[in-house]
């Protein structure tokens, strides 16, 4: 609609105001909210560890969101910020560049609110994810290296007059981190009653870097003292740049744990409010993920593998120093997204990983308190 003066023959004011669109956006703010309201908040499990430790692991679980991740906190986020920000209109087609999850649950929203969503993902990608992203009416559009996927996400916003969500630059600003039970949050209502309320760690992983900056800003908002652990699988970006301070770190080269580490630093990863970074063989995050599985029943994917590695090399850290106290890590998504994969043995074993001595380890571990995990090439 165009601008047209507030008032006949005043032409000082500018009223810019379209009732059409606004009651769309209301009604579409409306569903996004409501689909947070039907859901209950996420469980918080216990990993069991020898009770003489008296050290307590705790497990979010994210999978249980109703498209499966951790990634359906920041595809409602995103939503709603782009919504807010009047970027998010009647018949915009919604474009994202993902690994993966991401664009399920973004597919989710975008079906909620009756917007046409094409997310450009690489081939690689596993098929179950392709299938949630179609079956909530998405489509993919298929690049074969993952850099490539930002610059054709552009194009192709630009080409349909569609919105680019752009997960990596606006995941860290789109969600609340001073609360608005953002996970942060969660985490500590839910600990409110356990025997150490207040965790030594928290330890992540990184592929936007939102949920890193959502709680490392949270911990010093509320002026707690844990401590923020992010965990970077091979090929990353995030380590070696976080280390370096070099913010234009770029690998170039994908990672082989969907959802976390990145060919390159993304803006939205926020080193300042890290206190620790730990490098994970890929061997070691599937051999924790099936270890997971194996102890508790519970399936997830490798990245959660990677956040359990860091858990435990922590842990034993705390041993060695004679404290007790509590870590918290997070279950990202579920492992019926990975049969094909990284529970297929024939698999891993094509790109040369092997998880034998990596889950030696932890047994070990957790048997004799000896963490003595294989040396890496």
């Amino acid at each position: 609609m165009a601008p047209s003066p507030s008032e006949p023959g005043d032409t000082s004011w500018v009223d810019r105001r379209d009732d059409s669109a606004r009651s769309w956006a209301d009604e579409a703010v409306r569903r996004v909210v409501a689909d947070a309201n039907r859901s209950a908040d996420t469980h918080l499990h216990v990993f069991p560890l020898p009770p003489e430790w008296g050290i307590d692991l705790y497990l979010k679980d994210e999978s249980v969101h109703p498209t499966g991740s951790l990634k359906h906190r920041l595809a409602r986020s995103l939503f709603l910020y782009g919504l807010a920000n009047g970027w998010i209109r009647e018949g915009t087609t919604i474009v994202e560049a993902s690994s993966g999850s991401t664009a399920v649950s973004e597919a989710y929203f975008a079906q909620l609110v009756g917007l046409d969503f094409v997310t450009v993902i690489p081939r690689r990608t596993s098929p179950e994810k392709i299938a949630l992203i179609e079956r909530y009416g998405g489509k993919c559009h298929f690049v074969d290296t993952p850099p490539a996927m930002y610059a054709e996400a552009e194009r192709l916003a630009a080409e349909t007059g569609g919105h680019y969500m752009d997960q990596f630059t606006y995941a860290e600003r789109a969600t609340d981190w001073r609360g608005n039970n953002n996970i942060a949050e969660s985490i500590f209502e839910q600990l409110s009653l356990e025997r150490h309320p207040c965790p030594d760690w928290i330890v992540v992983g990184a592929g936007t870097g939102g949920t890193s900056a959502t709680i490392g800003r949270y911990l010093r908002y509320r002026r707690l003292s844990t401590r923020l652990a992010v965990v970077d699988p091979e090929n990353s970006a995030f380590f070696p740049g976080w280390v370096t301070g070099a913010a234009d770190y770029s690998t170039g080269m994908p990672s082989q744990i969907e959802g976390i580490g990145r060919p390159r630093m993304e803006p939205s990863f926020v080193p300042s409010v890290i206190d620790l970074m730990m490098p994970v063989p890929d061997a070691a995050s599937i051999a924790a993920m099936r270890h997971l599985h194996d102890v508790t029943g519970l399936s997830a994917g490798g990245s959660t593998g990677t956040n359990l590695w860091g858990a435990w090399q922590l842990i034993a850290r705390m041993l060695r120093e004679g404290r007790g106290g509590s870590v918290v890590t997070l279950i990202c998504d579920g492992g019926e997204r990975y049969q094909h994969s990284y529970y297929n043995d024939a698999w891993v074993a094509e790109r040369g990983l092997d998880p034998a001595p990596y889950r030696a380890a932890v047994d070990r571990f957790l048997a004799e308190e000896v963490w003595a995990p294989p040396r890496t090439p």
